[in-house]
């Protein structure tokens, strides 16, 4: 986004990531959203955890923001919002494709590779969102088998 990225700003772009991890939940997946914004603060594509719903194991709320978004010229200057920290696959897609900042909801039920992408130059906002630790907390609580086979544990 041109000029200051506030508070505000963050909260509302994870809202639309929160409605995508529900919308998730509610087909019986992962309740993982993410979003991706563009350097006006435009929504460019959003997306949820689709693996169970796909059978794809490499379809993350992330990914999916990321492919709905549609092919951009450049990713400098866009936010890439997800609920979750972002797993390491995903903090290589946002590395790779020069994604300038990364909006996080909450890292406590799965830190991924966010001190990564901030040594490496990446703005990391990390909210520690309520709402956000509670809706996973829920789901691991209720699905620990699925759990451990989205983050590659057994």
């Amino acid at each position: 986004m041109t000029g200051s990225f506030s508070a505000a700003d963050a909260e509302a772009m994870l809202a639309v990531a929160v409605a995508e991890a529900e919308l998730g939940r509610a087909e019986g997946g992962i309740p993982i959203g993410g979003a991706l914004f563009g350097r006006d603060g435009q929504l460019l594509g959003r997306g949820h955890n689709r693996r169970v719903q796909d059978g794809d194991p490499s379809m993350h709320g992330e990914t999916a923001a990321f492919r709905n978004a549609g092919r951009q010229s450049s990713y400098r200057g866009t936010t890439m919002v997800t609920t979750l920290s972002p797993c390491w696959f995903c903090s290589g897609l946002i590395r790779q494709f020069g994604i300038t900042r990364v909006v996080i909801g909450e890292a406590r039920t799965f830190y991924g590779g966010h001190d990564w992408l901030a040594e490496h130059g990446v703005e990391v906002v990390l909210l520690d969102d309520e709402g956000c630790v509670r809706m996973m907390t829920d789901f691991i609580a209720a699905e620990p088998a699925l759990w451990n086979e989205d983050i590659g544990e057994e």
